[in-house]
């Protein structure tokens, strides 16, 4: 049962219906459009949307599928089921187009891979187009909608016939008409016409008796008349016989084609029933698309587990304004059945009940709904709504009195699978009555385990829903400091109007504020506060959440930093280490070679005086050479040269190895870069070099072994990145080391494929993306690779 009877115009299904009528390619779907209705078998609802979820696998993989001549020929069918009848030209020519494009669908679904397409597959296993019925139709009608001269071999021959004495008839009246002009008898630039299917040409009414012929018709001026030439009677009667011969072949081929198409007339029936049921299932799908509609698990139970469910019609119109719509998430199952919303004025209470009834009315008419992937439906018997002004002058009812009414239907009709929808419950009488009925019918749905989505004002429904077992409080959030709504649903915690609040912010007089504030009483004013205070804390909170979030992404991005560059200094370090010891080793070995071969010489010279300081200078000069060689490659390296140092010029710091280029000259400092580290020196300490040191060779031919990984690297870049299902902070860190790859690789585009869901991943990825300075662009894929679910990156 679905209450009241306008219940498509309260929530908004009838605009829908008119979006896809207009979707539709025929009145062959438009038919269907008209006729889809609420229904209760889990069954049927299942096989309505896996038809729709299939045909958007259909227009999401591009392929050949017919979208062309999907004609209603029902009033052919219908005409060419009367005996001794026969269809013109261009029904014969709607029929055979439309077969044909039955015949694609066909073709398209049994040539796809088994079980891609189940239900659209048994769909037309019933229809059957005979080929040579589509035969037939084409050897009479060609594509363009014209008979075919050689439709039969008697038309054919009329057809030369009538064309060649067309030909002779155009010679004899040119003739004629030339003489005409020349004589004066018609104006210089008439040509012949037609009147009463005769051949003539015009003539100056004063000239009249001086062309032979017979006169058909005259201008409404009377200054031309049209007349046949009597040199042509004959012609344009053997025309005329042609031309009519020739019209009763076409009759008798028209005729013969209608009797053969009318043994076919059920099958075809059955098969323009199949082109409207495609007509129809397109349009749901692309309308599915529009709104971003997916297919979510459907219960045979009653129960609305919903993750950010959007207005359809709302989504559209943000869309076309390029804002989002605030989503919705909702829970309803048996033991939570009725979800009691409260809030101020204009802070998408109504909204969100009519999102509720006008989602749940959609996928029990088999259209696919806008929530996320994951989302749970169950299927509902009945669902009655009370919203808007119901006043009625005819019937002497008043607005309470018509809710009154409603409430009758819902306490009377509503039961376990009954989903109930009732906007500003109590309203419109005195608020204590009001309030005290309310909660009694709240009461009475709630023992007869109704489902429903109630929107109130009234405190005690709050206190009521928060001690009562089945029902729950809702709040749509409010901005306290603001004074503005977020549209956003929290399930567990009633909220508040904000009337004293929003008073006072839109400066009504502080006096009246106050009084009001007295005449509502102490405990409301602390009620109300308290959830003004409570909304505060929750967005404080969710504040500090995000910016610890971001802290702790930024923390973690540090850890990982360090914990490369203490691996890489841990890796380091055991190669210097071997290095130094090898270095020693070859030192000691050398150093003890030279004490030797000193002390040696010393007892060859008996320890001659000049001997022994000889063989000591020279084994110092080795120590010098050996031990100290910074200072020796200063000396080795250092350049004689009196110019002042300036930009470009090799340096070293004196009694170090260490090489730099000078950047810029300031006075008597310099800036020196040493590798990648640009360092301030003051110029007295520096000496030119005209050699690069060791460790600049080192890092130069690591710089090679990198240009080699480089290029391994730049091999196994792959230029597409899929992070869709992931969380955003595990998406955002691949994102960012991804976007690092490719700009120190060079690469020009990149693409990162997030899919659509509720946009919120798409959002903080190309937000990012946006923030760095290397990239160009972010944008949208094209819809048939992807649309809006894929970012294309492009590097400057």
């Amino acid at each position: 049962m679905i209450y009241p009877e306008n219940f498509e115009n309260k929530i908004g299904f009838t605009q829908i219906r008119e979006t896809l009528t207009k979707i539709c390619l025929s009145p062959l779907g438009q038919w269907f459009v008209n006729r889809m209705q609420f229904l209760t078998r889990q069954d049927l609802v299942l096989k309505l949307l896996h038809q729709t979820h299939e045909f958007k696998a259909v227009l999401a993989a591009g392929g050949d599928f017919p979208t062309q001549y999907y004609f209603d020929v029902t009033e052919h069918l219908n005409r060419a089921a009367i005996e001794n009848t026969f269809l013109d030209v261009y029904a014969f020519y709607e029929i055979k187009m439309s077969l044909r494009t039955i015949r694609q669908a066909l073709t398209f679904f049994s040539q796809a891979e088994p079980g891609q397409y189940p239900y659209l597959q048994t769909l037309g296993e019933a229809v059957i187009v005979d080929r040579n019925l589509i035969a037939a139709l084409d050897k009479v009608v060609d594509d363009n909608g014209q008979v075919r001269d050689n439709a039969s071999p008697e038309l054919s021959r009329l057809k030369t016939d009538l064309i060649h004495q067309q030909g002779v008839l155009r010679k004899q009246i040119q003739s004629v008409l030339r003489n005409a002009k020349n004589s004066g008898w018609t104006n210089s630039d008439a040509e012949p016409t037609i009147r009463g299917g005769r051949i003539v040409i015009p003539v100056l009414a004063e000239h009249k008796r001086k062309v032979k012929g017979l006169i058909h018709d005259e201008s409404t001026t009377g200054q031309t008349v049209y007349i046949e030439p009597d040199v042509v009677f004959e012609l344009n009667n053997d025309i005329k016989d042609l031309e009519n011969a020739y019209h009763r072949e076409l009759i008798r081929i028209l005729t013969h084609l209608t009797n053969h198409l009318r043994q076919f007339i059920p099958e075809l029936r059955k098969a323009y029933q199949y082109l409207g049921l495609l007509d129809f299932i397109r349009a749901k799908a692309i309308f599915a698309n529009r709104i971003e509609a997916t297919l979510p698990t459907v219960q045979k139970l009653p129960l609305i587990k919903w993750n950010n469910a959007r207005h359809p019609l709302l989504f559209l119109n943000f869309l076309a304004q390029g804002r989002q719509v605030v989503p919705l998430s909702l829970y309803l199952h048996p033991e939570q059945r009725i979800l009691l919303i409260s809030g101020p004025n204009a802070g998408g209470k109504s909204v969100a009940l009519k999102t509720v009834g006008l989602v749940q009315y959609m996928l029990q008419c088999g259209l696919l709904i806008p929530v996320n992937e994951g989302s749970e439906a169950g299927i509902f018997e009945d669902i009655f709504i009370d919203i808007g002004d119901e006043q009625s002058l005819e019937n002497d009812l008043s607005t309470y009195s018509s809710h009154l009414q409603n409430m009758k239907q819902f306490v009377v009709h509503a039961g376990r699978k009954s989903l109930g929808l009732i906007d500003e419950f109590g309203t419109g009488t005195e608020p204590q009555l009001g309030g005290a009925i309310a909660e009694a019918v709240l009461d009475k749905l709630n023992q007869q385990k109704v489902f429903g989505v109630i929107t109130t004002h009234y405190t005690n429904l709050k206190h009521y829903a928060e001690k009562t077992v089945g029902i729950v409080n809702g709040a749509m959030r409010y901005d306290v400091k603001e004074l503005k709504p977020l549209y956003q649903l929290e399930i567990g915690k009633p909220g508040s109007s904000f009337a004293i609040e929003i008073a006072r912010k839109i400066g009504l007089p502080q006096e009246i504020v106050n009084k009001a504030g007295k005449l509502a009483g102490h405990d409301k004013i602390r009620y109300d506060r308290l959830l003004e205070e409570l909304e505060a804390e929750k967005a404080e909170l969710e504040k500090r959440n995000r910016e610890l979030g971001i802290q702790e992404r930024k923390l973690k991005q540090s850890v990982k930093e360090y914990s490369d560059l203490k691996e890489h200094i841990e890796e380091s370090k055991a190669d210097i280490l071997l290095e130094a010891k090898h270095k020693a080793k070859l030192l000691l070995k050398d150093t003890n070679q030279q004490i030797e071969a000193t002390i040696k010489q010393i007892k060859d010279s008996q320890a001659d005086k000049e001997q022994t300081k000889l063989a000591r200078q020279k084994l110092e000069a080795f120590t010098a050479e050996k031990v100290k060689p910074e200072v020796r490659a200063v000396k080795r390296n250092a350049v004689t040269d009196n110019r002042e140092l300036g930009a470009g010029d090799y340096v070293a710091l004196i009694g170090q190895d260490s090489v730099g280029q000078i950047t810029a000259i300031k006075g008597k400092t310099a800036e020196v870069m040493f590798g990648d580290i640009k360092t301030i020196v003051k110029v007295a300490n520096l000496t030119r070099t005209e050699r690069k040191s060791n460790r600049v060779k080192k890092e130069e031919a690591a710089k090679s072994h990198q240009s080699l990984n480089l290029t391994q690297r730049l091999a196994d870049f792959n230029l597409t990145l899929d992070v869709r299902g992931q969380r955003a902070e595990d998406a955002l860190t691949k994102v960012m080391a991804f976007v690092d790859d490719a700009v120190m690789l060079g690469i020009p585009e990149v693409k990162v494929i997030h899919g659509r869901g509720n946009g919120i991943l798409k959002q903080i990825l190309r937000d990012y993306l946006r923030s760095v300075r290397e990239v160009a662009s972010v944008s949208d894929e094209y819809v048939e690779r992807g649309g809006d679910g894929v970012s294309v990156v492009v590097l400057k």
